[in-house]
């Protein structure tokens, strides 16, 4: 009976500590390889509490759409998504109609331009690849909707943060090869993608100063949550099943005292 109850307390931890780990790791990782050191920076999504900002999120969509669309998709994302930012059915209607997208074919076997629908998938600001290669000198710019995920070896969010904020003048002595920038946090500190923000290049809706360190932090929590829009809900899951499976515990033990007092009375 001794030796049954230490296994089921024991099966009972370990069942914690993988649910735990579940909850606080992300759905998709990358196997470890080397990346420059970078400064961590205090994500509210963190942490077993993590959440996400609802309010900077937002700043972060509207760095996307003013800053970023310009040559990046989202593919994995639709308009109704951003609900979960804090938009109301309203504000993401309105939101969608300022794009447009091809449908079709009509009656007439034609295809049309109509302004997006919250079901719509987020618009490509190129038709093809070929196209997003042309006009971004033969360089294919990453569709971000798993940006953070497909980074998390090279530090997820922490890693965006310091690639927006990262570029400087190239140090005294150094040769850039041509269409080339220099930033910090970039493996080999050369990287095609000019210079993306700029003091005060958007306003913010809620008026909020847009610094490069603010947009650059607001974007790249912005896109933590287009690769893992479920963390929160798995967490809230993860938390549940980690205070049912104490509540549990602590019942086997009561239990399991009881027995041994009955059997040595």
């Amino acid at each position: 009976m001794k030796k049954n109850t230490r296994v089921i307390k024991n099966a009972l931890i370990i069942a914690s500590c993988i649910v735990l780990l579940l909850t606080i790791l992300p759905i998709k990782s990358n196997a470890a390889s080397e990346t420059s050191p970078l400064e961590k920076q205090s994500w509210p999504f963190k942490g077993i509490l993590g959440h996400f900002d609802k309010t900077s999120l937002r700043r972060g969509y509207e760095v996307y759409t003013q800053v970023c669309a310009a040559c990046h998709g989202m593919r994995f994302l639709h308009y109704r998504d951003l609900r979960e930012l804090g938009y109301s059915k309203a504000q993401v209607v309105a939101l969608a109609a300022l794009n447009e997208v091809e449908d079709g074919p009509n009656d007439e076997g034609e295809y049309y331009s109509r302004l997006a629908l919250p079901s719509d998938i987020f618009i490509s600001p190129f038709p093809n690849d070929a196209a997003a290669r042309v006009a971004n000198n033969n360089v294919l710019p990453p569709d971000l909707s798993l940006m953070v995920a497909e980074k998390a070896a090279q530090g997820g969010a922490d890693f965006i943060y310091a690639l927006m904020i990262g570029y400087k003048e190239a140090p005294e002595g150094s040769e850039l090869k041509e269409g080339l920038y220099y930033n910090t946090a970039f493996k080999g500190q050369e990287i095609a993608m000019p210079p993306p923000l700029f003091e005060d290049i958007i306003d913010f809706s809620d008026g909020t100063e847009a610094s490069i360190q603010q947009m650059g932090f607001d974007v790249a929590q912005f896109l933590a949550w287009a690769a893992d829009p479920s963390l929160e809900q798995r967490k809230r899951i993860g938390l549940r099943v980690i205070i049912f499976l104490g509540i549990f515990l602590i019942i086997a033990i009561m239990y399991k005292r009881r027995v041994w007092t009955r059997a040595h009375s």
